[in-house]
């Protein structure tokens, strides 16, 4: 695929890229492809009601609004500040809640999206299913595995499609990048580096009104674990997506070492997945320099992707002539040279600056795109095809790891979760 392959416009996003490579291996990569084809003529929007609508409700919400087969019809959030500004965003009719109880009985809707604080997770979207909605929940999935588990065997009972919000996985940039990843373009992977580096405290100012807890809730235990599930969640999907694999272990370190104000998550992690073959994620996060800001670098043994970059980079062999043989050609040839008897014997092995290859950049919004996804999911009564499984793994390495770090010591991936 080239740039003008993905310099399409948001309409023509999925009848152009996904429907066009569906039968050509995009499946593989996005096996949400198919499904989006079996509807290309849109019929009436999904009717949707936003629980929650503060900073991240609100982006979803205006998503939500630039889909051809969505609609937002109702919203829900116990902060009234949050409701008002979120009214900006929907006809001044839409009917609003502080119980979202009350937004599940009063019907009007067709699906519900979930986009509260994670601890909050679970309770909306079990309960949503258990009013027989269908779910979209933002990510980290819930707070703890055992929620995370609870959520996806109740979408199975009650036959309801759950949707977690890993935008990646309809970014167009990521699945050619897995998909030329996938066709060997870069070799045997074999270690995955990724980072999430910001430089500030995460704690926002206080509205009137407003408790600490309540609007800083990324940054107290009970409610969060902070980098691991806010962050690292999207990065350790992409591990997994990248290898084809779940890990086997983890180990890690995390400390609050920079932002010393009340907050009980860490600041700092650095973490270490296995998988299997001796593969590895080596995995970052701070909050105090953004120099490496957010990347993976996918390392195979003929090549490099970087997809946060839109770049895939060609493993090129250090041009290195053995000293004796670069004498022996010497002779032969007559020339005559210097001979060092002493000197340097070691030089650092800077990195390989090479310009790369472009995986392709365009007019798209994959967070609208996932919602296109869902809509299509909710009206044909399909789950897209392993959305949910990567969602789900991802929260559970996620916890893992933060739970690898604060007991200090390794951690086997558990041996009862689901299956897909």
């Amino acid at each position: 695929m080239t740039d003008d392959d993905f310099a399409l416009s948001r309409r023509s996003f999925l009848d152009h890229v996904l429907l066009a490579s569906a039968g050509a291996g995009m499946s593989a990569a996005a096996p949400w492809a198919a499904l989006a084809a079996e509807d290309p003529a849109m019929g009436p929007r999904v009717r949707m009601g936003v629980i929650g609508t503060g900073d991240r409700g609100r982006t979803l919400i205006q998503n939500i609004n630039k889909t051809r087969n969505c609609a937002v019809t109702a919203l829900c959030d116990t902060f009234a500040p949050n409701i008002a500004k979120a009214r900006a965003y929907v006809p001044a009719n839409t009917p609003v809640f502080s119980d979202h109880r009350a937004m599940l009985d009063a019907k009007g809707i067709d699906a519900v999206v979930v986009a509260t604080p994670l601890d909050l997770h679970a309770r909306h979207t079990l309960d949503a299913l258990d009013a027989g909605y269908p779910v979209f929940c933002e990510k980290a999935m819930a707070r703890s595995i055992a929620d995370c588990t609870a959520m996806v065997a109740r979408a199975r009972q009650r036959g309801k499609v759950l949707q977690i919000g890993h935008q990646r996985l309809f970014n167009p940039t990521y699945l050619n990048a897995l998909k030329r990843a996938q066709a060997g373009e870069i070799g045997a992977i074999t270690q995955i580096r990724a980072s999430w580096h910001r430089n500030r405290s995460w704690r926002r100012k206080l509205p009137p009104g407003g408790q600490d807890r309540e609007i800083n809730w990324r940054l107290y235990r009970d409610r969060s674990a902070g980098l691991m599930t806010e962050l690292a969640t999207h990065q350790l999907q992409v591990a997994n997506w990248f290898l084809g694999a779940l890990p086997t272990r983890v180990m890690g370190s995390g400390s609050i070492c920079f932002w010393k104000d009340g907050r009980d998550v860490y600041d700092q992690v650095a973490l270490i997945y296995d998988y299997a073959d001796g593969r590895k994620l080596i995995y970052t996060s701070m909050l105090n320099n953004a120099r490496y800001g957010c990347e993976e670098q996918i390392q195979g043994s003929t090549g490099t992707i970087e997809p946060e970059l839109g770049r895939i980079y060609r493993e090129v062999p250090p041009a290195q002539v053995p000293a004796l043989a670069r004498m022996r050609s010497d002779v032969q040839a007559g020339r005559k040279r210097a001979v060092p008897i002493g000197g340097a014997t070691w030089f650092p092995e800077l990195p390989v600056v090479t310009p790369g290859d472009s995986l392709g950049w365009g007019e798209y919004d994959e967070t609208m795109l996932q919602f296109e996804g869902f809509g299509e999911a909710v009206r044909t009564g399909k789950e897209v095809p392993g959305l949910l499984a990567q969602a789900y793994y991802a929260s559970v390495a996620s916890l893992l790891g933060e739970q690898a770090i604060d007991e200090g010591r390794p951690l086997a991936w558990p041996a009862d979760l689901l299956t897909f």
